[in-house]
């Protein structure tokens, strides 16, 4: 059996949360599939900002040029860099959030995300109307916790469920979505407590990613998601021109 390599691709540069995700990709990768876990060396801690998110985009793109993967994952829930990602890798690229979407429209008429900050909420509304669940997601909600607080905030659990409860109640939806790549180890915890599927990005992700690979599927590269055209780039992106 040919080894499947799963890049998955944490966009901060926490190693800690790095390597929470790598275990919740791990717990539903295939025999014969290796997930590789990584981080950028440059980028911000968290993301959870339109700012965090452009900065965190050269260092994601740093990793999906590396050579060896069979596909990539962009375990943060923004999809941040995903279009030119795509467009640079020859191997299938996979985003949390598009994945979580996805799969939770397998599972009921509507979901409720449950994410963060309130700021990062517009983001998660705009991805489910640009991957057409506009009409599926039905509720965007936050529950006050810091990116970074999810690893050593004791209530975070606790408040996370709740937010859950909550959302399920006010949306009337079928199912949840977390949102955030920081949140993957409560998932089966928060579905046992509320009784309904409770979808982690990452972990769907992953198993999207690798079928695409048994599938011997990849971006199509006769359009837009083509390599980018050779340019001149300047100052401290001169490294980054791709030469054909």
């Amino acid at each position: 059996m040919t080894t499947v390599l799963i890049r998955v691709i944490n966009p901060n540069t926490t190693a800690s949360m790095t390597a929470s995700i790598g275990r919740a990709a791990r717990t539903v990768a295939g025999p014969g599939t290796v997930v590789e876990a990584v981080n950028p060396a440059t980028g911000p801690a968290s993301i959870e900002s339109h700012y965090d998110e452009a900065l965190a985009v050269p260092g994601l793109l740093a990793e999906i040029r590396r050579e060896g993967a069979s596909a990539h994952v962009v375990a943060c829930f923004g999809d941040p860099g995903l279009d030119a990602a795509r467009e640079l890798a020859s191997a299938p690229v996979i985003g949390i959030a598009e994945a979580a979407m996805h799969a939770a429209a397998f599972l009921g008429r509507g979901f409720s995300v449950v994410t963060t900050l309130a700021r990062t909420t517009g983001r998660a509304r705009d991805l489910a109307h640009a991957y057409g669940f506009g009409e599926r997601c039905r509720g965007v909600h936050s529950c006050e916790i810091p990116v970074l607080a999810l690893e050593t905030d004791p209530a975070a659990r606790a408040v996370i469920t709740e937010r859950c409860r909550r959302a399920l109640e006010t949306d009337g939806s079928d199912a949840i979505v977390l949102g955030c790549a920081g949140m993957a180890d409560l998932c089966s915890g928060i579905s046992a407590t509320l009784g309904v599927p409770v979808v982690d990005g990452v972990a769907a992700a992953t198993v999207f990613a690798e079928s695409l690979v048994r599938l011997r599927l990849a971006t199509g590269k006769q359009g837009e998601f083509a390599l980018p055209p050779a340019k001149a780039y300047t100052g401290i992106l001169a490294p980054w021109a791709l030469v054909q």
